[in-house]
């Protein structure tokens, strides 16, 4: 039987709103400390949808992030409407970024984001067609392993 899975709340994201980058990171945050989630993985969740909320707002025109909670995992859904990633697999090496000179001059940009998803991922999938977005999937277990 299959488990269940209940989502918890779909956050949307305006690409080049670079004002409100964190707000979404800090409402999953808020949320999962609600639930009960443990601190050790409220705290990689949170650094996954801080990632996945700064590459919308960077490189797409708009985007959702979904969480979802169920027995035994915290899952996250980030899609977003935009250029999408050419080569997934340059893209997930550290340091790799397409950024243009504002968004680093703001901060962001170090090319650190899809390979930190990664990292605090249990299970990670990524899938972008250049042109149309990017979907990704990060599913963090809670008992780590």
């Amino acid at each position: 039987m299959p488990s269940e899975k209940f989502l918890e709340g779909i956050y949307y994201v305006q690409g080049r709103d670079f004002v409100d980058a964190g707000v979404v990171s800090s409402d999953i945050k808020r949320a999962l400390k609600e639930k009960g989630i443990p601190e050790s993985v409220i705290r990689r969740v949170a650094v996954i949808t801080f990632e996945a909320e700064v590459n919308i707002i960077s490189y797409a025109d708009q985007g959702t992030i979904q969480l979802f909670v169920e027995p035994g995992a915290v899952t996250v859904e980030a899609v977003d409407i935009g250029q999408g990633i050419p080569d997934i697999e340059l893209a997930l090496q550290e340091g790799y970024s397409t950024a243009d000179d504002s968004i680093r001059e703001m901060g962001f940009g170090a090319g650190m984001g899809l390979a930190n998803i990664r990292k605090y991922s249990d299970v990670f999938t990524l899938t972008s067609e250049p042109g149309n977005g990017t979907h990704l999937t990060s599913v963090v277990k809670l008992d780590g392993k």
